[in-house]
């Protein structure tokens, strides 16, 4: 199976993307993860994507695109799933370029979800910043409020989850990401799931739509 993971961010997309690997054996396939290995293994694109970043520059689409079309060369029989990428139209054309007929992308996962759901989820999360662990201060609260559990350690708001920067995210990815759904439902399964729900009970959904393909 090639599968896209789409939804806003707060979504559930590393929740979902960690158990559909887990279940059908697919090569997970973050760009996040894959741009800094190759800053970090000191190749060739990692080096052209550094010197962007160094100047406070986006990475371009070129390079990003390559990166990710030589992690797809080596993926399992089993296939991948990718995961914060594409991340506009123009990259997607470029994917479908890049695998041709026989590697075309068999489904999208469209992670639905409110704005104002995301909203609370993401500012209401706090995290300790020596063990990483974390919580939520409505939804999976500490022992002692404001402690981690594991350490006593004062928890923090992450600069990425403050109302400002979630919005921007918000609005990022309603104005460049959001378009590939349509994109995607020319040329592929899309499947809908709403994601305002107990992550066991959107895998559960996820799994559902999934074995239509299994099949």
């Amino acid at each position: 199976m090639k599968i896209v993971l789409l939804g806003a961010p707060g979504a559930g997309k590393g929740t979902q993307c960690k158990n559909i690997v887990d279940e059908y054996g697919l090569m997970h396939l973050s760009s996040g993860d894959i741009l800094r290995r190759n800053r970090a293994d000191g190749t060739e694109l990692g080096k052209k994507a550094q010197s962007y970043m160094d100047a406070g520059d986006l990475v371009p689409d070129g390079i990003i695109i390559e990166m990710m079309s030589e992690a797809i060369k080596k993926a399992p029989p089993e296939g991948f799933i990718l995961d914060g990428f594409p991340r506009t139209v123009n990259q997607a054309v470029a994917l479908d370029g890049s695998l041709g007929e026989d590697g075309a992308i068999d489904a999208v996962l469209n992670l639905e979800i409110d704005d104002s759901v995301v909203e609370a989820r993401m500012t209401g999360r706090r995290s300790c910043p020596q063990c990483g662990a974390v919580y939520h201060i409505e939804n999976l609260k500490p022992k002692v409020e404001g402690l981690c559990d594991h350490d006593g350690a004062k928890l923090v708001q992450r600069p990425d989850d403050t109302p400002e920067v979630v919005l921007n995210r918000l609005d990022t990815y309603h104005r460049q990401t959001e378009p590939l759904v349509d994109y995607y439902r020319k040329n592929s399964t899309v499947f809908d799931i709403k994601a305002d729900r107990n992550p066991d009970e959107v895998k559960a959904y996820v799994s559902k739509e999934l074995q239509t393909l299994v099949k």
